[in-house]
């Protein structure tokens, strides 16, 4: 299931001010960012190109999800201090920085008014989910009110 590619963009402004701090990010062959059920590290931002994120449940995907330059990844992971929920994997030619959790967690108490651009990518990967989970294939065997 192909989800919403705005979900994890955020504010210009909070990806130049994230970028000061983070470094390029080296990709591997496989490209892969976090897993899914990983203990958080940092966020990474898309700088070039686009990501794929998946959510599994059991052997099924409950969620797909392409981000695009300018995203953010792995934020509620990192603010919640929870396994990553999701998996990310860089496309080929995509460029991501990284940005470790100890620094972006000292840059929001340095700059508190930074959460306020921080909550729209929290609250629209929220929604992206929730529509995600609306249409996965047991939520049909729910019962309905």
């Amino acid at each position: 299931m192909k989800q919403d590619a705005s979900a994890f963009l955020a504010n210009p402004e909070l990806i130049a001010t994230l970028q000061k701090r983070s470094i390029p990010l080296s990709l591997g062959p496989e490209r892969i960012l976090f897993r899914q059920g990983e203990l958080p590290t940092g966020i990474f931002i898309v700088t070039k190109g686009a990501a794929i994120l998946t959510m599994q449940s059991g052997k099924l995907i409950a969620m797909r999800a392409r981000a695009e330059a300018g995203s953010i990844l792995g934020l509620p992971g990192v603010l919640g201090d929870a396994p990553y929920s999701l998996t990310a994997r860089a496309l080929e030619g995509a460029e991501v920085d990284f940005l470790p959790k100890e620094e972006f967690h000292c840059l929001l108490r340095v700059e508190p008014l930074l959460s306020l651009k921080v909550l729209p990518v929290l609250a629209a990967e929220v929604r992206v989910a929730r529509q995600a989970l609306a249409g996965f294939p047991w939520n049909s065997a729910l019962p309905q009110r």
